[in-house]
C-alpha cells in the first residue's frame, strides 16, 4: 500500500467531497491514525545490533590443513561468540522435542539445515548458510611485490 501526504489527501478529498464537515471528519480519522501510527514506532524495541561467527567443524579435534567445513550465523553483538553453538543446540533440543523431531537432529549441520529459523530466533541466533561452506586458512600476511613470481 503506498503511503500519502496528509495533505495532498485533503486536496483530493476537498475535490471529490463537496460537505466540508465530512472532509473534515475523515481528515480528523486519518491523523489519530497517523498518530497512533507513530506512537507504535516509537514503542518497538530498538533492533538487536549482530555479529557475524562463523562456526567450523573440528571433527578431528586439530585444525587440519585438509578440507574445513563451516556455518555462518549471526548472534547478538554483545554475547560471545562461543554462545553460538551453545544457542543452536538449545534450538535443536526444542525441534528434536516437537512433532516434526520424530527424526531428530543429531549434529550442529543437521540443526543449521533443519531447524527452522522461528525456533533458531528464540535463542537470538540466525544461521546464514544452511550448507556447510569450505574455509581456507591463511597466514594473514600480504607478500611484498619481489616475493610474487608467476
Amino acid at each position: 500500500m503506498a503511503n500519502i501526504n496528509t495533505a495532498t489527501l485533503k486536496q483530493i478529498l476537498q475535490r471529490n467531497e463537496p460537505d466540508p464537515r465530512k472532509v473534515a471528519g475523515i481528515m480528523q480519522d486519518v491523523n489519530l491514525e497517523v498518530q497512533a501510527q507513530e506512537e507504535e514506532r516509537a514503542n518497538r524495541p530498538p533492533s538487536i545490533k549482530k555479529q557475524f561467527c562463523i562456526l567450523l567443524s573440528d571433527t578431528d579435534g586439530i585444525l587440519a590443513d585438509d578440507d574445513i567445513v563451516g556455518w555462518v550465523v549471526k548472534i547478538p553483538e554483545d554475547d560471545s561468540p562461543a554462545s553460538a553453538a551453545e544457542r543452536i543446540i538449545r534450538a535443536a533440543y526444542e525441534f528434536n522435542a516437537t512433532p516434526k523431531g520424530r527424526l531428530p537432529v543429531e549434529t550442529i549441520g543437521e540443526a543449521c539445515e533443519i531447524v527452522p529459523a522461528r525456533l533458531l530466533t528464540v535463542q537470538d541466533v540466525w544461521v546464514k548458510t544452511k550448507t556447510p561452506v569450505l574455509a581456507v586458512s591463511v597466514n594473514n600476511a600480504i607478500p611484498t611485490e619481489g616475493a610474487l613470481k608467476k
